[in-house]
């Protein structure tokens, strides 16, 4: 060891992006580990190795007896006043063993200690990062598609997007830049194992921010999301701010700041509503962008009856059901939606119910 191994040192931590005592640190395991292998050794010796110069040296604590009897763990008392006359019977010296000529095999064993060490210091290191990340947006490069799955290169590490998280209308191809959500790191043998997603509602919520200075700054609050990937979303805002439109920050000027996350998503259709804490209106609004004549709500049950313009159902229902769909999801209640025409058809059990009241109030 020398002075060359400090400087490689130091050059490994750069490039590893660890600290320079852990590699220190790990040399010094793999030293004691070398040491340990050697005829004789003692298995309570430690090493020591300078950081500034790369000399090391096995030391081993040995008790002072008048007698050896273990010449591992003792040393005589002639032995240990020819160090130091101050020695007496019990003390504990500090003996160097080093053996000669352990360099060669030590270096070997030090060198895949130390490989195993900082890659294991580097898979933490990953690991801490990705994790501090759970629930945030990340840019990749697709690197592969294996069978369904896509992997996708962080810089760092790579991470997985399985296939019941991407968007059903998308395909990958290597090269593409994509960004995704990260759903959850889990620590491994091999290495962090990240899984991002490409439709968590959480991916529409971190791109508003983005583009958004007014979500991202807290003056406008985005209360709630629903998606069908690669289909339609909705989201729904508030502003803290009177003189702010929330609506209309979001959308932002000609279109544009909602234009680049529908770009982002390939197409997925983004309805931006107002939220009420008024659930008729906000649900009046969820059905953005149908008009609503009138909104009757259970607040007990969660349920609310909807009326329409005639010429509105098809819009307020959506195709499949769409529309009604995300509005629901989007306001966590049950939407009822009937036309005007629906509304004012009596059933005839309803009729019945009448007649008989009328009957028994004669």
């Amino acid at each position: 060891m020398s002075q060359e191994l400090v400087q490689a040192v130091m050059v490994l931590t750069k490039q590893k992006g660890v600290s320079p005592e852990v590699v220190f640190e790990s040399l010094e395991a793999s030293l004691l580990q070398a040491y340990r292998k050697e005829p004789g050794s003692n298995q309570d010796a430690y090493v020591e190795l300078n950081r500034e110069n790369g000399e090391y040296k096995v030391f081993a604590k040995k008790t002072v007896v008048d007698e050896v009897e273990d010449a591992e763990k003792e040393i005589s008392l002639a032995e240990a006043q020819q160090r130091d006359m101050r020695f007496e019977v019990g003390d504990i010296v500090e003996v160097d063993v080093t053996p000669k000529n352990f360099g060669r095999s030590a270096a070997h064993t030090a060198k895949q200690m130390l490989i195993q060490r900082l890659k294991e210091a580097e898979r933490s290191i990953v690991y801490e990062e990705y994790f501090s990340r759970e629930g945030d947006i990340i840019t990749g490069l697709v690197q592969r598609v294996e069978g369904r799955n896509v992997f996708v290169d962080l810089g760092k590490t790579e991470a997985i997007l399985p296939p019941a998280e991407q968007i059903p209308t998308e395909s990958y191809k290597a090269g593409d830049r994509i960004k995704c959500y990260i759903v959850e790191v889990k620590k491994t043998t091999k290495g962090p194992q990240i899984m991002i997603s490409r439709t968590h509602p959480g991916l529409l919520k971190r791109l508003f921010e983005l583009e958004v200075p007014e979500i991202y700054e807290g003056v406008i609050e985005l209360k709630s999301v629903a998606r069908e990937p690669g289909m339609r979303s909705k989201i729904a805002v508030v502003s803290r701010d009177e003189t702010i439109d929330a609506v209309g920050a979001c959308v932002g000027p000609k279109g544009q700041r909602v234009q680049n996350i529908v770009d982002e998503l390939n197409d997925e259709k983004i309805d931006i509503v107002k939220w009420d804490e008024d659930p008729a209106v906000y649900i009046a609004n969820s059905l953005s962008p149908a008009k609503v004549v009138s909104v009757d709500v259970n607040e007990e049950e969660k349920t609310s009856r909807v009326i329409v313009p005639d010429y509105q159902l098809s819009l307020a229902i959506g195709k499949a059901g769409q529309n009604a769909r995300l509005a629901a999801k989007l306001t966590n209640w049950k939407i009822d939606i009937k036309s005007e025409t629906q509304a004012d058809e009596v059933e005839p059990e309803a009729v019945a119910d009448e007649l008989l009241e009328g009957d028994g109030e004669a």
